[in-house]
């Protein structure tokens, strides 16, 4: 008996909430079939799927909006998945809205590097006027952004998504492909895009909120950023010296001892105003520069981060959300470099256990985007709580 069959025999996560939530392997014939019938009856206003980059995107988007009832179905492929047993791999989670408790309308954007900024604007606004016209006595909103994670193009789609939302909050992911990097993809209804975002605008019944956390600390080693290519998110020199050697330095580590989990253990952070915002290192290139995850700039002052506890922080932020009523689900976007924070400091199964039990579902990302910013090594995402009428 595989893991998704074990899953189902216990039962899936939310059976008793508004929203519906399963799983399956990412291995076998008909996965969307399988989802369908584990997600339980419809009808449904929306089905998101966060794909394994192992799995065959491709064949599971192509059936999926007629496994699930001809609701839209939007998909990504993910850095890894949260389910059933917290952190995973070669997953499919699938999150169900129902019509009883949800009205949602999606919009897909594409060439996300030639975005046309006024018709986004002007559809947002037209979509949200008759979500609100079509579903009045759902008072509560949110919008939820999936983003090519390689399209370099985050920042700018935020910034301009936020024009057009008003006060519906916003908070998002971006696509990932495991560790690799190399390719990322998402579908609308079977349809699939690159360089492209999809936008779920969502009215409920039940009360929501839109949270976001890190558990980042400035901490007093500074540098700046003295050359850079902003376009591709690459820093040449920190403090006038080659990158990653300068990097290295204040870190007192030798160059080519630079890793993956040296970037999720160390990363830095930008001040804005009286807060922080991290800027993940991604990666060192053939070069000796730094990619990064989300925006940077020549003059741009970072500092080290120091971190709290991962799964001390993470329990205590989750909890706090509960202080009014248990969520019944969080839907959330949480950062790969957390993941491999948690996996370095063996803090994984503790990091598991508490997402599990706080009914946390979602993936992991490339980055991650509340309201205009996009940022990175946090954990985005929705709360969902009763509708009074469930009580």
């Amino acid at each position: 008996m595989d893991g998704a069959t074990k899953r189902s025999a216990r039962g899936e996560i939310g059976a008793k909430s508004a929203l519906r939530v399963a799983q399956a392997s990412c291995t076998g014939p008909d996965r969307a079939g399988t989802l369908a019938t584990r997600l339980g009856p419809g009808p449904f206003a929306l089905v998101c799927l966060f794909v394994s980059p192992d799995a065959d995107f491709a064949g599971l988007t192509r059936n999926s909006h007629r496994a699930f009832g001809g609701a839209d179905v939007l998909a990504c492929t993910t850095a890894g998945e949260i389910g059933q047993d917290g952190y995973e791999e070669g997953q499919i989670i699938a999150i169900g809205f129902p019509c009883s408790h949800f009205a949602t309308s999606t919009l897909v954007i594409d060439a996300l590097d030639e975005l046309d900024e006024q018709a986004v604007i002007d559809r947002l606004i037209q979509d949200r006027m008759a979500l609100n016209q079509r579903a009045p006595e759902m008072q509560s909103e949110f919008a939820f952004l999936m983003v090519d994670g390689l399209s370099l193009q985050e920042e700018h789609l935020t910034g301009v998504l936020t024009a057009g939302l008003g006060p519906t909050p916003l908070f998002g992911g971006s696509a990932g492909d495991g560790e690799d990097f190399r390719s990322t993809f998402l579908s609308r209804n079977g349809s699939i895009r690159q360089n492209a975002a999809l936008l779920a605008l969502v009215r409920s019944r039940c009360p929501v909120q839109v949270f976001s956390l890190d558990h980042m600390v400035p901490g007093e080693t500074r540098m700046v950023v003295t050359k850079a290519d902003p376009d591709r998110r690459v820093v040449q020199e920190i403090n006038a010296e080659p990158a990653a050697q300068e990097y290295a330095r204040l870190l007192g580590k030798d160059p080519n001892q630079l890793s993956a989990f040296t970037f999720a253990a160390h990363p830095v952070v930008v001040r804005l105003g009286d807060t922080h915002h991290v800027r993940s290192i991604q990666r060192m290139d053939e070069n000796g520069d730094l990619v990064f995850f989300s925006a940077i700039d020549e003059g741009m002052v970072l500092s080290l981060a120091d971190h709290r506890d991962i799964a001390e922080h993470l329990d205590e932020r989750l909890s706090a959300l509960g202080a009014v009523g248990k969520p019944d689900h969080i839907l959330a976007c949480d950062c790969l470099l957390r993941k491999i924070e948690a996996t370095q400091h063996q803090r994984s199964r503790q990091v598991s256990d508490i997402l599990t039990r706080n009914n946390v579902v979602g993936f992991s990302t490339y980055g991650e985007q509340i309201g205009a910013l996009h940022v990175n090594q946090t954990l985005t995402g929705v709360a969902f709580y009763p509708a009074m009428e469930d009580v």
